[in-house]
């Protein structure tokens, strides 16, 4: 079965997912703010197969998430290092973590963001980094942007209308 590629849709969250989209990448992206960088360390850690895990590796690599780099030379071994973009990706992570935990952790915080400082759980939100102001439906909205499709127009637009009518879920 062919994948479809997202990667030249015209839309940020399409395009996104074409690099990020598989649980696996996510969870390698994950384990790699905690600090692992070597593959016998995310192959341990993850519980993969080491073909999918080089696979996922050279994808994230290839999106410009990971830096490989290499730490030996003889035998030759590698460590896998986030990028800026990789780094940029932390608010969606702990985004996820939050709604996870939310919703899907009926027994429980297995993790959770805490402040450093004091140690008090911290509950992310987004914001408008000009203002501070919280990002909320009320006041936020979705808009085309100088190079939207005519496509993308017509569904923002059919938004912005059940938006005026009260209609979103």
């Amino acid at each position: 079965m062919k994948k479809t590629n997202f990667g030249d849709m015209p839309c940020p969250i399409a395009r996104s997912l074409e690099r990020v989209g598989e649980w696996w990448s996510i969870l390698i992206l994950r384990d790699a703010y905690y600090g692992l960088s070597r593959f016998d360390e995310f192959e341990k850690s993850l519980g993969i197969a080491p073909n999918m895990l080089t696979r996922r590796l050279n994808g994230l690599v290839e999106a410009g998430l990971l830096e490989r780099r290499q730490y030996q030379e003889r035998p030759a071994r590698y460590e896998y290092v986030l990028t800026e973009m990789g780094s940029d990706f932390r608010p969606v992570m702990l985004a996820l973590m939050t709604w996870g935990n939310k919703h899907f952790a009926p027994e429980g915080l297995s993790i959770y963001l805490a402040d450093e400082r004091d140690g008090h759980q911290v509950d992310p939100v987004l914001t408008d980094r000009q203002t501070g102001e919280v990002i909320t439906r009320e006041h936020h909205v979705v808009r085309a942007g100088p190079v939207a499709t005519d496509r993308l127009r017509a569904r923002l637009d059919r938004y912005a209308q059940m938006r005026v009518a009260g209609s979103l879920p």
